[in-house]
């Protein structure tokens, strides 16, 4: 058993099974949101506009964490507000967003002759990099996200399933998405670091997306969707030990191939179903 045990002796492995788990349930209180209401590519929109606001901050010597949440925080104003227009489409105005800050972006980063390493940890991330401050960081968003989903969790509840009820019953629908992308923005500055921007979706959507078939709540396919995260975050780990691959994709990988298990089984599970219930053919006698 020493193959299972012996990479989680090492500090920096303890460190990044403990990032990927606080990263694991904040994403599973976002992703589940962004799985029932189908905003995948709001989500990788949103990513990829965090490269402007971390590229500058490294730029000019600041906390890339800071630049991703000012990133963030335009990306959220600016889709809340192309979302109101009403003569142009929320994947239209979500798709000019996502092109502009990437672009900005990249000329931000072509100022530059030496940020080949942090614009490939950005994308990429790096969660054997994981520090002590960064948990903290981590344990932070996490209570933030808890507090967000508890207090919004009936409005989240009706936006998701049907708009209109959720206005009737005053529950400021608007209000609602702002504050649910303002959760999704929180979930993607949080996990960038840790498997990076091209690879968050895998943890943001995945472990949902699989739990989806076996929880019978909402709240049921969160807690799932954490457990498979952190799952995806051990065997990610374990695995890119021992076979010397790339943490982050490793993680990333494995959550997905959990998505496909997943449904493999609820495909054949729901077979199952349906020939036990089938009705039993009657032979005539003539």
């Amino acid at each position: 058993m020493d193959w299972l045990t012996v990479p989680f002796e090492v500090t920096f492995v303890q460190r990044a099974l403990w990032g990927g788990m606080l990263v694991s349930a904040i994403c599973a209180l976002a992703g589940t949101w962004v799985v029932l209401r189908g905003m995948a590519f709001l989500g990788d929109a949103m990513s990829h506009g965090l490269l402007p606001g971390v590229a500058a901050a490294a730029l000019l010597g600041g906390n890339p964490m800071a630049g991703a949440v000012v990133s963030a925080a335009v990306m959220t104003a600016g889709v809340t507000v192309l979302g109101r227009t009403p003569r142009l489409s929320q994947d239209t105005g979500i798709g000019l967003l996502f092109v502009g800050m990437l672009s900005l972006g990249v000329i931000i980063v072509s100022r530059s002759q030496s940020f080949a390493v942090d614009l490939t940890g950005f994308l990429f991330g790096d969660v054997l990099a994981v520090r002590q401050q960064d948990l903290l960081v981590l344990a932070a968003a996490l209570l933030v996200a808890l507090v967000v989903s508890v207090l919004g969790h009936r409005a989240f509840l009706a936006l998701a399933f049907d708009e209109r009820k959720a206005h009737t019953l005053g529950l400021r629908p608007r209000l609602a998405h702002a504050v649910l992308l303002g959760l999704l923005g929180l979930a993607i500055v949080a996990s960038f670091h840790i498997v990076g921007t091209l690879l968050v979706l895998g943890l943001l959507i995945a472990p949902p997306a699989a739990a989806l078939p076996w929880a019978r709540s909402v709240r049921g396919v969160m807690a799932l969707a954490a457990l498979l995260g952190t799952s995806a975050t051990f065997g990610g780990l374990l695995l890119s030990w021992h076979l010397s691959t790339a943490a982050g994709a490793t993680v990333a990988a494995l959550a997905v191939s959990l998505f496909f298990l997943s449904h493999l089984l609820s495909g054949l599970r729901d077979r199952r179903t349906r020939r036990v219930h089938a009705p039993v053919p009657v032979l005539e006698v003539n």
